[in-house]
C-alpha cells in the first residue's frame, strides 16, 4: 500500500464532494503517484487516429474544470478526458448530491454539470505545457432552450486545444438530457455537429468526435444510434455513462438515492450494452468502453468485449490514485499469459464469438 492509498482511506473520511476537492487540489499541485505510462509496449493502442501510451483513460466526471489534467497524466493514464463543460458556468443540482455506496463499491451522484463553464475550461486547456492526450466533454446548461446550439459552441471552443472532443447527451442528472438519444433529436444534433466540424477542421485541423451514450438502452436505440454514428462519421462511441437502474443486490443504505449509479455495479450493465454496440458496428467505428473497471481483468474483459480503450473513476476512491499502475501491470501481465504481443488483436475477441 502507497502513501498515496492511505491517503485515499482519509479522504473517505471527509463529505464525498470535499474529498473530491482535495483530491483534484493535490493533482493540480503535482502532488500525487507517478508511473510511466509508457512503460509496457504490449499495452500500446491506436484509438481514431490517437497514439496513447496505454488504453487506459480518465473518464470525464473527474476533472470537471480541467484543473489536473498534466496530474492525471503522470499517475500513469494513457488519456485524460476533462468536463463535462458547458457554455455557461452552472452550479449543479442541490447538495447532498454524491452518495458513497461502500459495500457495493459504488457511487451514486446527481451533480448536474456543475462546472466553471467554457471560458476558464478553455483557459486552462490552452494554457498546458505538457504532452500528452487530453480530450474534452461537452454539454448543454440546464436552461438552455437550444441544446444543440450548447453543444456546437461548446465543440467550437476546446477544438483548438484538446486532443479530441466527446458530446455528453447521456447523464441522467440534467432533465431532458437522455432524450438527445432517441432517433430524430439525434439526428437533429449530430447533423449540426457535423456542420460546424467542417470549418474547424479547415482552420485547425482533425480532431476525433466521439459520443457517450448511456447504459440504459434497448436494441432499437442501440441500432439507432451507431446508423446515426457511421452515417455523421463520429470517430468513436464511449459506452456507457452511469445507470438509473438499481440493481437488486445492492446493500447500501444510499441504493435508492436518486442519480446514477457508477463503480462496480455497472461493470455488466455497461458492459452487456458495450458488446451490442460491437455487434451491430462490426468494427467499423471504435469503442471506448467505461463502467466498473477496477482492475487488468475488468478492463481487458471491456476490450474483449469490442472496446479498443476503456476509462474508469469510481474505482479510484476505493483504490487510490496508484490503482492506475496496478491495472497497467495486471493488463501486461495477462496478455503475456495469453501469449499476446499487442492488447489490439484482443478488441472485441468476444463479441465475434
Amino acid at each position: 500500500m502507497t502513501i498515496y492509498d492511505l491517503a485515499t482511506q482519509g479522504l473517505r473520511l471527509l463529505d464525498p464532494e470535499a474529498a473530491h476537492r482535495a483530491a483534484l487540489t493535490a493533482l493540480r499541485l503535482g502532488v500525487g503517484p507517478r508511473a510511466r505510462a509508457d512503460r509496457w509496449p504490449r499495452l500500446r493502442t491506436k484509438l481514431a487516429g490517437l497514439d496513447l501510451p496505454n488504453p487506459i483513460g480518465m473518464a470525464a466526471g473527474f476533472d470537471k474544470n480541467c484543473e489536473a489534467a498534466d496530474g492525471l497524466l503522470a499517475a500513469g493514464f494513457g488519456f485524460v478526458e476533462c468536463g463535462t463543460v458547458t457554455p455557461r458556468p452552472q452550479g449543479g443540482n442541490p447538495k447532498p448530491r454524491i452518495f458513497r455506496l461502500a459495500e457495493d463499491r459504488a457511487i451514486v451522484n446527481r451533480l448536474g454539470f456543475n462546472n466553471e463553464g467554457i471560458d476558464a475550461f478553455v483557459g486552462r486547456l490552452s494554457a498546458r505545457r505538457q504532452r500528452g492526450v487530453v480530450g474534452a466533454n461537452v454539454g448543454a446548461n440546464k436552461e438552455s432552450a437550444d441544446r444543440a446550439r450548447d453543444y456546437v459552441l461548446g465543440m467550437g471552443r476546446v477544438w483548438p486545444h484538446a486532443s479530441y472532443v466527446t458530446v455528453n447527451i447521456s447523464s441522467p442528472n440534467t432533465p431532458g438530457l437522455r432524450a438527445l438519444q432517441e432517433r430524430s433529436a439525434l439526428e437533429d444534433l449530430l447533423a449540426r455537429l457535423c456542420e460546424a466540424r467542417a470549418p474547424l477542421e479547415k482552420a485547425h485541423g482533425k480532431r476525433p468526435l466521439f459520443l457517450k451514450v448511456a447504459p440504459d438502452l434497448d436494441e432499437t436505440a442501440v441500432r439507432d444510434i451507431a446508423e446515426l454514428a457511421l452515417h455523421y462519421e463520429l470517430d468513436a462511441l464511449i459506452v456507457s455513462n452511469t445507470t438509473v437502474q438499481r440493481p437488486d443486490h445492492l446493500t447500501s443504505d444510499n441504493a435508492d438515492e436518486e442519480g446514477g449509479l457508477s463503480g462496480q455495479p455497472l461493470f455488466h450493465i455497461s458492459t452487456q450494452v458495450l458488446r451490442e454496440f460491437a455487434r451491430a458496428l462490426q468494427g467499423r467505428l471504435p469503442l471506448i468502453g467505461a463502467g466498473g473497471v477496477e482492475d487488468g481483468a475488468t478492463a481487458l474483459a471491456k476490450i474483449r468485449a469490442g472496446a479498443t480503450a476503456v476509462q474508469l473513476y469510481s474505482a479510484l476512491i476505493y483504490a487510490g490514485p496508484s490503482l492506475v499502475a496496478r491495472i497497467l501491470y495486471e493488463l501486461d501481465g495477462l496478455l503475456a499469459a495469453e501469449g499476446v504481443d499487442s492488447i489490439g488483436e484482443l478488441v472485441g475477441v468476444d463479441a465475434r464469438s
